[in-house]
């Protein structure tokens, strides 16, 4: 087995993995009340977002092949201050045998220097023992799931659409909860959902129909804002599923929107505090 860079050739290849090793995870931990999990419909996004990261952070990205085949990969990027992996993931049956170690170490190089890091972690108990010996504070997440209750929703909230043109504010706010802007990977987060903002430039939310793809503010009165815009867009069930409990006003907010609330995984943190107020994208963080 080799561990090598990642290149455009072998994102389609990384995605099935990535695919099949979240769905068997998922066939795994579930409970017996939960839905059967359903592997990943459309893996278009995912291999979107992964070429933009060979393309942005090749050094962060690597896969590991044996006999001519892909079976483990790992992406991570690196924003001045902080490094995030993105992905982890080896193809199932094949645990255990070292490669998830050799391919994490390929890519934490990545990050070498940074004094943060970031990663989201599922439940996955062999995931998080690997997390925490790599020095990582594990910090339990909650998510809020369902159908807003439209009574419960305030008036006006002063939020508009964003556009290109706030994109340095952001950054800037990034720096401040996590050492470094988004830069590049806002196209990834734009495609995932609409860009909105603060009048006032106190924060700004990318948000689907379905789900909160992420959130930060100067403040919790803003970031409460921000989120009852996103559960006025809502259409359907709506998601936020990264919310530590340094963001306990989001909990406020989604119950009183009448979501229901559970626990979803982990933010691993090194070298930093949750992020506060901030909800994390799952792969971008």
């Amino acid at each position: 087995m080799i561990v090598r860079p990642m290149t455009a050739d072998d994102v389609e290849a990384a995605e099935e993995i990535s695919a099949d090793a979240f769905h068997a995870l998922d066939l795994r931990l579930r409970r017996a009340a939960d839905p059967e999990p359903v592997r990943r419909p459309d893996g278009s996004a995912w291999i979107a977002r992964t070429r933009r990261l060979v393309t942005t952070d090749g050094p962060g990205c690597w896969v590991a092949e044996s006999d001519g085949a892909v079976v483990g990969i790992a992406t991570s990027l690196r924003r001045e201050q902080v490094w995030c992996l993105v992905t982890f993931a080896v193809r199932p049956g094949l645990q255990g045998a070292g490669t998830g170690a050799r391919l994490l170490a390929a890519a934490e190089r990545h990050g070498a220097g940074c004094p943060r890091a970031m990663l989201s972690a599922s439940a996955d108990p062999l995931a998080a023992r690997r997390y925490h010996a790599a020095g990582f504070a594990l910090h339990p997440q909650l998510r809020l799931e369902g159908r807003v209750d439209r009574s419960a929703l305030p008036a006006a909230t002063g939020v508009r659409e964003g556009t290109g043109a706030d994109r340095e504010w952001l950054d800037d706010l990034d720096r401040r909860h996590r050492g470094g802007p988004h830069g590049p990977d806002h196209e990834a987060l734009a495609a995932d959902g609409t860009l909105l903002v603060a009048g006032d430039r106190a924060g700004y939310a990318y948000a689907s129909p379905r789900r909160l793809v992420t959130l930060a503010a100067r403040d919790e009165a803003t970031a409460r804002r921000l989120l009852w815009e996103c559960l006025a867009r809502a259409e359907g069930p709506f998601l936020a599923s990264h919310v530590t409990m340094a963001n306990a006003w989001a909990v406020d907010v989604g119950l009183a929107a009448r979501l229901e609330l559970s626990t979803h995984g982990y933010l691993g943190l090194r070298g930093m505090a949750p992020p506060a107020p901030y909800l994390h994208d799952g792969a971008l963080l």
